[in-house]
């Protein structure tokens, strides 16, 4: 907290933060600025209000902070930065970027808020460095609605490729330094991020369709007819990683691709060892490289969802019940923050003290767990208890009869 606290000009502001923080760190079983105030001993859940929607602070300071934090403790010379988008469902049409769209998190289109997150990938661990609010065009050609919702006059549409771009560049200006970049069809099937990296001297591996057009030396060909010519002993049995069960073991095979222009180009193609089912990944490096470089990076996408679950699961990363741009950012940055600290104290845990024999490394869930326990679970007393019951049923009532009123004026 020491890192983000000269972002906060007023000693409340700081000492606010750090207790959300250390909330969303909790084992509350639902995260809000209402669950968070009451669990840390605070009269009502306005002062963290206040700090998401009108207090001086910049998340995006707070933003980049986290990103040197986790640079700094994850560093690799080999890191992938992954990019990836989840969502979370809503009800209503008034929290900012909200529209009928595809989310992964439901597996199909739902009434629904977007984020593009990026996540350093190394050896040591990963944890997210960035994030972007994928905003539809629906709110972008409506100015008054992107006001309503705290959204600057110049807000413009973004696609998410676009956004993945914008983050990857922060990254890079800052000065840190990525090998490789991975992503899933949506990055890989656009030129222009392909191009951007390659103007930057990035490695990519991304994915691509099986109807992704490619140029080989014999002409051009989709992606599924290009690995449908790849010879039975052009084919290796490698791990793309370690997961939950052991190493994910697949096929795997690289077809050059003709390009004239500096760099090297590849087809990478993965096939599932039980049911043959094919994926495709459009690959360059400044320098040429093993198939096995191009298969770990390749793999480490996976370490996104993790994030993903890690991210909502231990630091309510998508418990927000904001609707503004500025209070879902801050939210979202606080949340980043928190699980970056377990992430770090992972990787030194894992440095320093190797697990006995009989015991699995520690998990960021089990350091979650032992910290608020040994560390910082406050002691509440009954009549904080009770006084918090109190507030919640006065607002209840007022808003029942807000609810009625405006009922009463319709009819």
């Amino acid at each position: 907290m020491s890192r983000v606290a000269g972002r906060f000009a007023r000693i409340e502001p700081r000492r606010r933060v750090r207790s959300l923080v250390l909330g969303l760190l909790s084992d509350l079983p639902r995260k809000n600025c209402w669950t968070i105030a009451e669990w840390a001993d605070e009269k009502t859940p306005v002062g963290m209000q206040y700090l998401l929607g009108r207090a001086m602070w910049d998340a995006d300071q707070v933003r980049d902070d986290v990103r040197d934090y986790v640079v700094e403790h994850l560093h690799d010379d080999q890191a992938v930065l992954v990019v990836d988008e989840t969502g979370g469902v809503k009800k209503g049409t008034a929290t900012v970027g909200v529209q009928r769209q595809y989310t992964g998190t439901a597996g199909r289109i739902e009434n629904a808020q977007v984020a593009v997150y990026l996540v350093y990938a190394g050896q040591h661990g990963h944890a997210a460095v960035d994030r972007e609010l994928y905003v539809p065009r629906s709110w972008t050609t409506d100015p008054d609605r992107c006001r309503a919702a705290g959204l600057g006059e110049e807000t413009a549409f973004a696609t998410k490729p676009e956004l993945a771009t914008r983050m990857v560049a922060r990254f890079l200006d800052a000065g840190h330094r990525a090998a490789w970049v991975a992503g899933d069809e949506v990055y890989g099937g656009n030129p222009k991020l392909r191009t951007i990296l390659e103007e930057r001297g990035t490695g990519y591996v991304l994915a691509v369709a099986c109807s992704h057009e490619v140029t080989a030396g014999a002409g051009k060909f989709r992606a599924d007819a290009l690995a449908n010519k790849v010879p039975k002993r052009a084919w290796q049995k490698m791990s793309a990683g370690r997961g939950a069960k052991g190493h994910r073991f697949y096929d795997w095979a690289a077809i050059e691709l003709a390009d004239t222009r500096p760099g090297s180009r590849q087809l990478l193609i993965r096939r599932n060892r039980s049911t043959g089912e094919l994926a495709y990944y459009r690959c360059y490096s400044p320098a040429a490289v093993l198939l096995a470089e191009l298969v770990r990076v390749a793999g480490s996408r996976w370490q996104v969802e993790e994030f993903f679950q890690a991210g909502k699961g231990l630091a309510a990363l998508d418990q927000h019940q904001v609707r503004r741009y500025p209070s879902w950012s801050r939210w979202v940055t606080l949340a980043m923050l928190a699980h970056a600290f377990l992430a770090v104290v992972r990787a030194d845990e894992h440095t320093r003290v190797p697990a006995p024999d009989g015991l699995i490394p520690l998990t960021c869930n089990e350091i979650r767990h032992l910290f608020i326990a040994l560390v910082t679970r406050p002691v509440l007393d009954a009549a904080h208890l009770l006084g918090w019951s109190l507030w919640r049923r006065r607002h209840q009532a007022q808003s029942q009869a807000s609810h009625y009123r405006r009922q009463a004026a319709q009819d």
